[in-house]
């Protein structure tokens, strides 16, 4: 059979639209007979049950209508009786279709448009999700792109078989681009939205410093040294935390390369950002103070629990120490996950002498005691009155100048001083009308439910509703500067942990979830968490 030119040309041109957008020809080929059903509906009717097959090897087009065979017929355009169709079918069942051939059809103006609006609709979505499988399994990666074209401070890129996008806020400050310009970035995410599926890239994202790095190292590819953590201030100064597994080869000298190769192809990408390369210590403190290079450090006083690490520096160095609008200390508690705070030799005495003071007047308005005895025991670590209540006696007792008597009778006195005050919080509590139930929660003092009923937490729902940051509170970053929103609880010194703790166990008294429910779901990020390990680890270059 002879095929004829225009079907020909139909597959010439299906061919070409494949290889033009990198799909499936026999999507486009599917796209073309739907749009020819929809012109052939405007010819004999929406109701008709118009079936479209084109012939990938000749052209050819068949057009059938399909009709349900039923009892009685009630539309006649999409129905035909069981009589009828048995003359044509002698098999046919009822519920079956059968199909009667279409005249071949000329496209009016209208109907052409329609099917041209068809066809072209069905390959962009295909074309959008090839475009999101493929990149949807290289988040993580670098990607090189053209600059398209830059819209209110977003940089468009094409990437050759699809577009991307690189955020205001993800470019470098004072980076310029125009038309033409070769870009990398880091691909962080890839999502699908009402346009389509969005690429996004970035250039200030941690983990673009580590994968040039990578790209630079040959001893960070084959896994010999390993990324620990990025802190960034993109455009500005960086922090990176390296560690070697074989100690025949220093990690800081072989990411800094011969007379500086290696770090400064990386500063040179990212338009002369400083890069401080840090040795990892798996001592916290050790870290801490190695992160806040070049400023010395005096003292280290450590609180793994809370995450809080106090920093004592010389009087001259706590600008270095601080740095530049914070930057130094704000990059080292990013890089180490602590919480920083620095002061100097002469603030730290001062702030030790003031405890002292706080210490000993409470222990004279507590216990009743002159301002002797209680700066003896301020002076042998004694912090607060329910230290002396429930500490060993002996510990009292061995107190120069005390003696067993002494001992029991000051901690006669602070347990009676404490049974006083905890009597005085629940009588608040009760007034501000803070719920019996909430004392049940494990680690929640009088005290505390006191002040969450001065900030209206009341009922076991109310405090069930918070989230941990509402407790311990949080930081957010405006205009460059770190901004600190106190938590309900922030006095306490309570960790994120704890907070989260407490809130889960009043979820679960309140029955918003199950111990079960809540048992698999501490579960699962420990699952998560192992699988990514062992992923990351393969890939190198992990950021904790």
């Amino acid at each position: 059979m002879a095929v004829s030119a225009n079907r020909l040309e139909l597959l010439q041109i299906a061919d070409a639209v494949a290889r033009e957008k990198a799909i499936d020809k026999e999507i486009v080929i599917s796209a073309m007979a739907n749009a020819i059903e929809k012109a052939a509906k405007s010819r004999y009717g929406q109701d008709t049950n118009v079936h479209v097959q084109v012939d990938t090897k000749t052209g050819d087009i068949n057009l059938k209508r399909l009709l349900e065979v039923v009892e009685q017929v009630e539309d006649y355009n999409t129905q035909i009786a069981l009589e009828l169709a048995r003359d044509k079918e002698p098999t046919v069942e009822l519920g079956d279709y059968i199909s009667e051939p279409l005249p071949p059809m000329d496209f009016g103006r209208i109907a052409a448009q329609s099917a041209k609006q068809v066809i072209v609709q069905q390959v962009r979505d295909a074309e959008r999700d090839r475009q999101f499988e493929e990149y949807k399994d290289r988040v993580g990666e670098i990607i090189n792109g053209t600059v398209k074209r830059v819209e209110y401070g977003n940089v468009i890129v094409d990437l050759g078989r699809g577009e991307a996008i690189i955020r205001r806020d993800e470019t470098i400050p004072r980076e310029n681009f125009r038309y033409g310009d070769r870009v990398r970035a880091y691909l962080y995410d890839v999502r699908r939205e009402q346009r389509g599926p969005q690429i996004f890239l970035s250039r200030t994202h941690p983990q673009f410093m580590t994968k040039l790095f990578t790209m630079e190292v040959p001893e960070i590819y084959d896994g010999i040294i390993e990324i620990k953590s990025v802190a960034r201030d993109a455009g500005s100064r960086a922090k990176i935390a390296v560690i070697s597994s074989d100690s025949a080869i220093d990690p800081v000298g072989a990411c800094v390369g011969m007379r500086g190769s290696r770090v400064q192809a990386v500063v040179g990408e990212l338009q002369g950002e400083k890069i401080d390369i840090i040795p990892w210590q798996p001592d916290a403190a050790s870290f801490v103070v190695n992160a806040l290079q070049p400023a010395e450090v005096a003292k280290v006083v450590l609180d793994e629990e809370a995450e809080r690490i106090e920093i004592v520096v010389p009087d001259d160095q706590l600008s270095l120490a601080i740095g530049r609008r914070g930057q130094n200390v704000r990059l080292a508690s990013q890089l180490t996950g602590f919480d920083i705070d620095i002061m100097t030799e002469q603030d730290e005495s001062e702030r030790r002498q003031a405890e002292f003071e706080a210490s000993a007047n409470a222990f004279v308005e507590a216990l009743n005691v002159d301002e002797m005895v209680a700066q003896l025991l301020a002076s042998e670590g004694f912090a607060n009155i329910e230290e002396v209540a429930y500490v060993d006696m002996l510990e009292i007792a061995s107190i120069e100048g005390f003696d067993d008597d002494t001992a029991e009778e000051l901690q006669a006195r602070a347990r009676e001083f404490i049974e006083k005050q905890e009597t005085a919080l629940d009588d608040e509590r009760k007034k501000l009308g803070v719920a019996d139930e909430l004392r049940e929660i494990d680690g929640l003092t009088l005290e505390m439910l006191v002040a969450l009923g001065k900030d209206e937490i009341k009922s076991l729902e109310d405090f069930a509703g918070c989230a941990a940051d509402d407790l311990i509170g949080w930081n957010e970053r405006k205009e460059g500067e770190n901004v600190r929103y106190p938590g309900i609880l922030e006095a306490f010194k309570i960790s994120r942990v704890d907070a989260d703790q407490m809130v889960m166990a009043a979820r679960v008294k309140a029955g918003w979830v199950t111990e079960e429910e809540l048992a698999a779901m501490n579960a699962e990020p420990e699952a998560e968490e192992e699988e990514a390990t062992e992923e990351e680890t393969k890939k190198q270059g992990r950021i904790f």
